[in-house]
């Protein structure tokens, strides 16, 4: 396969399906998880012809463990440009609503009270 010469202004994104199959596109640092969405589906690589493909475009990123919102750009997300960045594609309509895990990581720092805690007995 070799290595991928990968222009300094530009990331690098394998991206991985459910399945493990992968593909590499390179975007801008300015590109939304949006834009990415859209240009995998409009571009669907031809080694991933056996894939089903999304009916609609409901393709989402994850990227460490969390699903990422449409408008989050690849610089929000501090990736290196002129490098490769791993990333999981799936289908999947709806993102997850916000856990509180947040509030639990608030709660653990004293940043807030147990406002919103539930104890079940």
């Amino acid at each position: 396969m070799g290595t991928r010469h990968i222009p300094s202004d530009k990331i690098n994104l394998k991206l991985i399906l459910v399945s493990g199959k992968t593909h590499e596109f390179l975007f801008s640092p300015s590109d939304s998880a949006a834009d990415i969405a859209d240009h995998v589906y409009n571009h669907w690589p031809e080694d991933w012809a056996d894939e089903p493909m999304p009916a609609t475009n409901i393709l989402r990123l994850i990227y460490q463990g969390r699903f990422l919102h449409g408008n989050v750009t690849l610089t929000a997300l501090q990736l290196p440009t002129g490098k490769t960045s791993v990333m999981h594609l799936v289908a999947r309509e709806n993102l997850p609503e916000p856990n509180n895990q947040g509030q639990l990581k608030k709660d653990k720092s004293g940043e807030s009270g147990c406002s919103n805690c539930c104890v079940i007995l």
